[in-house]
């Protein structure tokens, strides 16, 4: 049998993973997918705080869901990861990589020592000063990082990789774009926003913003004093495209739009910065995913925002589906299976 490896991602309250083989094919095949709760408190923005609770829930989850493989790649991207341009002198990989500690500390947040460093080559040119490469300086605090790789190793897993969740996101819904085009990703997911710029499947642009679906739920239980599974709800009901309700309503529904419209602002301005910076590689159209990108008229508000044809992505694009998966449970999660399918399906 074909080695299996399972794409683990880290969402808000819950984990997801996905075993998949045939990495090397056109067509990757999904094996088995499940996911889990995790208790309250154990983790929080993608990032393990209890590791021994979250342990335990990964070992659940193993077993309910039917994982064969042990071998896992993890996800990173929350606002505790940075994702840059950065062109430096033409040189092997590993020798970039091992001169970024002395190039980048300027472009941090945080001292070099507590950081996790690594270089995404993009492009080659020629400048006045010889051969350079231009390419993308991914950047992560490396105490969130470690603890969600400790958690995976007390579940008696082995992580076999640390992955860049821009990078899985654009392995599973942009790859299969035309090579001529630039296609810009939107993916909302609780927390965090995701802006990937791909040209023919490779990222050129990566952006994450600190904003996410959660916002408007969260926005909702503070203004109305309702609960959260309510305020969902209300969400949900209304999303950016009613304008009948009854007037009791109008609140509820002016929140929702001011909340997305802040996150809506945050991508456009980003997608703008990106247009501003490389005006030869217009963006032709933008592909959206992730929970909080499924609320009522998002697309259409987000075309109107950025003057750019907007479609949904389909995770399932690039995979075969085997019939050992559960195809209910599948379909509910959709929106949210792209981070755990990319990770499967190669490195950087």
């Amino acid at each position: 049998m074909a080695r299996s490896v399972v794409g683990l991602d880290f969402g808000a309250g819950i984990v997801r993973a996905a075993e998949v083989s045939e990495q090397s094919k056109p067509r990757p095949k999904l094996l088995r997918y499940h996911e889990a709760q995790l208790p309250q408190g154990s983790a929080q923005r993608g990032e393990v705080l209890e590791i021994d609770t979250v342990a335990s829930t990964l070992k659940q989850l193993w077993s309910r869901g039917g994982f064969k493989s042990k071998d896992v790649i993890l996800g990173v991207g929350n606002q505790r990861v940075l994702a840059r341009d950065l062109t430096v002198p033409k040189m092997p990989l590993q020798q970039i990589r091992e001169s970024l500690p002395f190039q980048v500390q300027e472009m941090l947040p945080v001292p070099v020592a507590d950081a996790l460093l690594d270089f995404y080559p993009v492009s080659e040119a020629v400048t006045e000063a010889g051969p350079v490469i231009h390419g993308l300086l991914v950047a992560a605090v490396k105490e969130s990082v470690m603890s969600n790789v400790q958690a995976v190793q007390a579940a008696g897993l082995n992580p076999i990789e640390v992955d860049l969740i821009p990078f899985a996101l654009s392995r599973a819904l942009l790859s299969a774009a035309n090579a001529k085009e630039t296609v810009g990703m939107i993916h909302v997911g609780s927390v965090t926003t995701t802006v990937v710029v791909a040209s023919g499947g490779t990222p050129q642009f990566v952006r994450i913003i600190p904003n996410g679906g959660n916002d408007v739920t969260a926005a909702l239980v503070s203004r109305f004093d309702i609960a959260d599974a309510q305020a969902e709800q209300v969400k949900r009901g209304f999303g950016l495209t009613q304008d009948n309700s009854s007037p009791e309503w109008a609140p509820a529904i002016e929140t929702i739009r001011e909340v997305t419209g802040d996150l809506l602002n945050s991508v456009r301005n980003t997608i703008s910065f990106y247009i501003n910076t490389r005006p030869t590689t217009p963006i032709r159209r933008l592909v959206i995913g992730g929970g909080g990108a499924q609320l009522a008229g998002f697309g259409t508000a987000l075309s109107e925002i950025t003057r750019i044809p907007v479609s949904d992505a389909d995770p399932f694009e690039r995979f075969t589906i085997a019939r050992t998966v559960d195809s209910a449970l599948l379909e509910a999660s959709r929106p949210n299976l792209a981070v755990a399918l990319g990770l499967t399906i190669g490195g950087k």
